[in-house]
């Protein structure tokens, strides 16, 4: 394959990246023309689609041009040429996270926890399972909880409080920098605001990681019953997080008259 064709494959995966492409034929050259929703356009030879169709990286359906799983992940390894294998592996998008100063938009993985893949699943009516605020709560959970270093041991004090700082030899109160132990508090004030009946389910995905089945697995609960219990708990974890405004109090009003004054102790105010 020449230098023209690798390029031309190229072309065609990061076009393709961004999203499914109408391929019609071009009107002289004997090439096809791409263009996808981003009116995005490129033309390139049959051949190099043809190419891309045997290594299982492309799919067409009537004109429609997509990439498959494998083309997917050959796209991100050409999107990052500093560390391929692992990018194909990651799904990258932007949010806003909270930091020392201030509220700072910040790349993260879809791909690295299951809360993130949750984000991307959509409903019956085509809306996202979590919504933005579920999804950025249960995100600075993980963060306080990595931030804090409140890391398990095995066969060690799992059940300890997170910010007692009683766990043995090592890793205690002392031991800890200030933005770690503040972590610890939010960690608990968060927990407490959730109550102990949805807190377990989010400290596993949120923090622990652990894939929804698994959970179910573990605590004995009925198929698919962890992602109601999951949404209900970053619905709360939310609002802790961003508490609705309080309504100002009804004011109370008197009428009186002019040289009308309260009385104080049972006694006319002058």
């Amino acid at each position: 394959m020449s230098i023209d064709d690798e390029k031309a494959l190229k072309r065609v995966l990061a076009l393709l990246a961004k999203g499914a492409a109408e391929c019609e034929p071009a009107a002289t050259g004997g090439k096809m023309v791409l263009e996808n929703d981003r009116s995005d356009r490129i033309a390139v030879g049959a051949d190099v689609l043809a190419v891309l169709s045997r290594q299982g990286l492309v799919v067409c359906a009537g004109r429609t041009l997509r990439l498959t799983p494998d083309g997917q992940a050959a796209a991100r390894r050409q999107e990052s040429p500093t560390d391929p294998f692992q990018s194909q592996h990651r799904d990258l998008d932007t949010a806003m996270v909270d930091t020392a100063t201030g509220r700072q938009a910040a790349l993260i993985n879809l791909s690295e926890s299951p809360l993130g893949q949750l984000a991307r699943r959509k409903s019956k009516a085509g809306q996202p399972f979590l919504n933005n605020s579920e999804f950025v709560a249960g995100e600075r959970l993980r963060s306080d909880y990595t931030r804090g270093q409140i890391m398990p041991r095995m066969g060690a004090n799992w059940v300890a409080s997170v910010s007692c700082g009683k766990r043995s030899a090592g890793g205690g109160v002392a031991e800890l920098t200030d933005a770690a132990l503040a972590a610890r508090q939010r960690v608990d004030r968060a927990i407490d605001a959730v109550g102990p009946e949805l807190s377990g389910v989010l400290i596993d995905v949120c923090c622990f990681l652990k894939g929804l089945e698994r959970v179910e697995t573990e605590r004995g609960w009925p198929v698919r019953s962890a992602k109601v219990m999951l949404k209900s708990a970053l619905g709360v974890l939310a609002r802790h997080y961003n508490p609705p405004p309080a309504s100002a109090g009804r004011k109370v009003l008197h009428w009186g008259a002019e040289d009308y004054r309260p009385r104080m102790s049972g006694t006319q105010a002058t």
